[in-house]
């Protein structure tokens, strides 16, 4: 037999191995060889661990989490989930339960916590749940889902109408920086049709993360469940976040609850997967993001929509930041591909005061047939070829170049689209509107602005 065979001792040995790594009983160890500043590399645990396994490091100032990133024959690297370790070579390496996982509870409602699901917001101890999630978890089988088709009103005027979202669609807000995405996720976070709000902060500026959730949130934060990983974080925390939220999400939604996903941003998350796999050595495909950045993005958006028979649903609302305003760049290109809709920030309509600034020319909810009636698509279709009509003749009106009288559609146009883009208008201290349509009837109408309560 050749050296290089792998006998049916060799492969007893190694199952062996890899079921005694993993029984609680047992826990196995290894030595720190070689520091970076992204990775350790450990000696002694290859045949113990799968890559995204944790394992636990003795630091100097206390025990340490990582993650397993690459396995070669005789080492592993792992990277620390916290920046700032201290962590001598020959520190003790040892193994734990497979892949990180969390068990959510009832009463996690109204906490904030980090993306290991440790509180900070110092309201004593979480309690800990019956079940374990899997915080890199699987999606449900696309045959045993439900089906979609229930409104989710969000009491956000130009969304309702322009963009309206199912209970379980996954919708991204695109925009450039200051264009107002944070100021837009505020508003849909109280939104009326949902039980429980799931919140992640990704790569926030830690100023505003506790006005987000005091002032923001207000009286609604007693149903969401807030997860932060803030720009002084490590790649790692910020890309757990997005995943320990879902993981949370995911609990409610299993106990039968409408869940409102909302995750700020999307692309701060894919920033962090693109450091730690350039990190790993991974080759860069598109303007530096490596193929893996590509394929975890669905790995994590598919766990997202309805549940199966009997259980809820999560609808998923991310943000999206355009790198220099291009809505054609790697991540804004494969996430729109992904999702079940898209809202467009446009920095000119910002400009003029409309705000919230959607562009409803560009913008789209793939579901809006599902929810629409006969006549409210008929409405919305004709709404929507005159504001086309109007913004297609602004620069020929600011010239002088229309005589009224010339164009009876551009006419109506002139006299109906302003009116339109005032009622739009909508600040983070108004209340959401119920019915966008009776709203709009009445504006068209010359009657009075009404806004309805929700709660």
């Amino acid at each position: 037999m050749s050296a290089g065979a792998v006998t049916a001792f060799d492969r007893l040995d190694l199952l062996m191995a890899t079921a005694a790594a993993r029984s609680p009983a047992h826990r196995v160890s290894g030595r720190v060889v070689r520091i970076s500043t992204t990775y350790l590399v450990v000696a002694g645990l290859s045949k113990f661990v799968s890559l995204g396994d944790c394992v636990s490091i003795s630091g100097i100032g206390g025990t340490i989490l990582a993650e397993v990133a690459t396995i070669e024959s005789q080492t592993i690297n792992v990277t620390p989930f916290i920046a700032d370790h201290r962590i001598e070579l020959g520190a003790r390496v040892t193994t734990m339960s497979g892949q990180l996982s969390l068990s959510p509870d009832e009463s996690w409602l109204g906490r904030t916590v980090n993306a290991l699901g440790e509180p900070i917001d110092d309201a004593g101890p979480l309690v800990r749940g019956e079940r374990a999630y899997a915080v890199q978890g699987s999606p449900p089988s696309p045959l045993r889902r439900n089906r979609l088709g229930t409104p989710l009103t969000t009491g956000v005027k130009a969304i309702d109408l322009f963009t309206p979202i199912c209970a379980g669609q996954r919708i991204g807000i695109f925009a450039g920086s200051g264009v107002g995405k944070s100021t837009l996720l505020a508003m849909l976070s109280r939104a009326p049709s949902s039980d429980v709000t799931v919140l992640a902060l990704v790569g926030e500026r830690s100023r505003e993360v506790r006005d987000f959730l005091d002032d923001t949130l207000g009286a609604t934060r007693s149903q969401v469940v807030s997860v932060v990983a803030t720009s002084d974080e490590s790649p790692m925390m910020r890309r757990l976040a997005p995943s320990a939220a879902m993981c949370i999400a995911e609990y409610y939604r299993d106990r039968g609850k409408t869940v409102l996903l909302i995750i700020d941003s999307l692309t701060r998350y894919a920033h962090a997967m693109r450091e730690l796999a350039l990190a790993a050595d991974e080759p860069p495909v598109a303007r530096g993001y490596p193929p893996s950045v590509f394929s975890n993005l669905p790995r994590l958006l598919e766990r997202a929509g309805p549940g199966e028979a009997g259980a809820g649903t999560i609808t998923a609302i991310l943000s999206v930041l355009v790198d220099g305003d291009d809505h054609n760049d790697p991540i804004a290109d494969a996430t729109r591909g992904i999702l079940d809709g898209h809202i467009v920030l446009d920095r000119s309509i910002a400009s003029q005061g409309r705000l919230p600034a959607l562009d409803p020319l560009a913008s789209l909810s793939r579901l809006a047939p599902k929810i629409r009636t006969k006549n409210q698509t008929q409405f919305v279709t004709q709404l929507i070829e005159v504001i086309s009509r109007y913004e297609d003749t602004r620069d020929l009106r600011a010239i002088g170049g229309y005589k009224a009288g010339s164009d009876l559609t551009l006419d109506k146009a002139m006299e109906i689209v302003p009116r339109v883009y005032d009622a739009m208008k909508q600040s983070l201290d108004e209340d959401p509107v119920d019915d966008v349509y009776t709203y709009l009837s009445q504006v068209l109408q010359g009657g009075q602005r009404q806004h309805t309560a929700s709660r």
